[in-house]
């Protein structure tokens, strides 16, 4: 007998994408590793994933996707912080995006239940990795030479509001997606809960496809990694003059 019923369907959720998965997680991490103390890429990276998101909570009833971890408005914020007044005006989405929206539109079509396979992926994606990514770039603000100084009264939530959750810990709003998950992939019948199964795997298929059109992550990496240059060539140079004092 098939046990899988009895598992909750965000873990079977899970499990079917892990390999995929760490292929996404792989991908960012050799494409944002240092990029994410450059603001011009991190503003590229929001904006490639602001119309996705944007599309599920205009799509999505709020039994499905809660109000509560809504983030268009937050998009907005940041993106208005990074990129200044009529970026919604000037913002176009590239054809990689464009095709995404034009799967989402697809797939409602067939089914719109199909949509909680991107609901729980990007959202769960938000609450984990986002919030990892988040505290790395704000790690490095701090230690970064490049950074511009804040200026009086700047609040460190400015251009972070997209993974600032005031009203709510992670770990509640982690709990009520996977909730609303499990309710329902409980009531699927074999067929549809094998077709959202699936249609995980093309969440991060295509999250990769657009990840993969972000820009300026070269530039970022060499000039961190030109700082980091100067700094181990200022330490040998140290450590050269101390030993060279010492012997005499």
């Amino acid at each position: 007998m098939d046990e899988k019923p009895n598992v909750p369907f965000s873990k079977q959720l899970r499990i079917a994408t892990r390999d995929i998965h760490n292929v996404s997680d792989a991908l960012v991490n050799a494409k944002l590793a240092f990029a994410l103390y450059d603001n011009k890429v991190w503003a590229e990276g929001l904006l490639i994933f602001y119309d996705v998101f944007k599309h599920l909570e205009q799509r999505v009833p709020h039994d499905f996707l809660p109000p509560e971890i809504h983030r268009t408005a937050q998009f907005q914020q940041d993106l208005q912080y990074y990129l200044g007044d009529g970026w919604e005006q000037r913002h176009t989405p590239r054809p990689e995006v464009r095709a995404y929206l034009q799967h989402l539109n697809e797939i409602e079509a067939e089914n719109p239940n199909l949509l909680l396979a991107y609901v729980y992926h990007l959202y769960m994606g938000l609450l984990s990795g986002g919030q990892i990514l988040q505290k790395r770039r704000s790690l490095g603000k701090r230690i970064n030479p490049f950074r511009r100084a804040a200026a009086n009264g700047e609040q460190s939530v400015q251009g972070a509001s997209l993974t600032t959750f005031e009203d709510h810990t992670i770990y509640e709003l982690k709990q009520r997606l996977r909730k609303v998950v499990d309710e329902f992939g409980a009531r699927l019948d074999d067929e549809t809960r094998q077709r959202m199964l699936d249609e995980s795997r093309k969440v991060f298929e295509l999250n990769n496809t657009i990840i993969r059109t972000v820009e300026g992550t070269g530039r970022a990496n060499v000039r961190i990694l030109g700082y980091i240059g100067a700094v181990i060539m200022a330490l040998i140079v140290m450590q050269y003059i101390v030993r060279r004092s010492t012997e005499e």
